[in-house]
């Protein structure tokens, strides 16, 4: 991603109602779909500056991995002990069959070979553990700001199905969630592209009468390993 990306994120990740209910839709979404044991490790990929690492916590022994070095920074600071780095598909600083809960929060849009991502990360489940991970959803609402957070891709939900049966994981559950607001979403980005003023704004929305929902319709699986 660009740097303005994380720069903005870490102005506003604790206070803006958009971080704030999204984190709220994860944590139920995790609660609802998957069973974990007490004292779980988990392990967030793509951390970004450490804003879902306090929710993790209540599922368990939280550990974290990201790439940018001043997101980095500020999620060890939030996580109180190094933040790994190592890139996917490899990720060769996580050990294998290490744990019972990976989240991959719109991590798998920015990588080349995103099956090879999948098959890694899967290597790095216990067994019976979980993967829950979210991407941006349908190719046609691409605009600058897919380019400005450097995606390779959005999913149809098709398509997303088709890479987790690809993998050595089993498919849960599929979905879309984040909905509420999708029309916005579609309304917006038709304006842009009409009026000829479809550009990166890092801007986040206006917070909506009654709603803890992002305006970008994102797709959300949950995984676990296959035996």
């Amino acid at each position: 991603m660009e740097r303005v990306i994380y720069d903005h994120m870490a102005q506003l990740d604790q206070r803006h109602w958009w971080y704030r209910g999204r984190r709220q839709v994860l944590a139920a979404l995790i609660r609802r779909t998957v069973a974990l044991p007490k004292r779980a490790k988990v392990l967030e990929i793509g951390c970004g500056t450490g804003h879902n690492l306090a929710m993790l916590a209540q599922f368990g022994a939280v550990d974290a991995l990201e790439l940018d070095e001043e997101a980095r920074n500020i999620a060890e600071k939030r996580l109180g002990r190094r933040v790994m780095s190592s890139p996917l598909p490899e990720i060769r600083e996580v050990a294998d069959a290490a744990y019972d809960l990976i989240v991959a929060f719109d991590v798998i849009e920015h990588i080349e070979d995103d099956r090879a991502a999948l098959a890694s990360i899967a290597s790095k489940l216990k067994p019976g553990g979980t993967l829950v991970l979210t991407v941006p959803a349908h190719a046609w609402l691409w605009s600058k700001h897919d380019t400005a957070n450097h995606h390779k891709r959005r999913y149809s939900k098709r398509a997303l199905k088709q890479l987790i049966e690809r993998s050595p994981l089993k498919l849960g559950k599929i979905g879309y969630f984040n909905s509420l607001l999708f029309p916005l979403a579609v309304a917006e980005r038709a304006a842009s592209k009409l009026s000829g003023k479809d550009d990166a704004s890092m801007g986040l929305p206006s917070p909506p009468e009654a709603t803890t929902c992002c305006s970008r319709s994102t797709t959300c699986i949950t995984s676990g390993p296959r035996r």
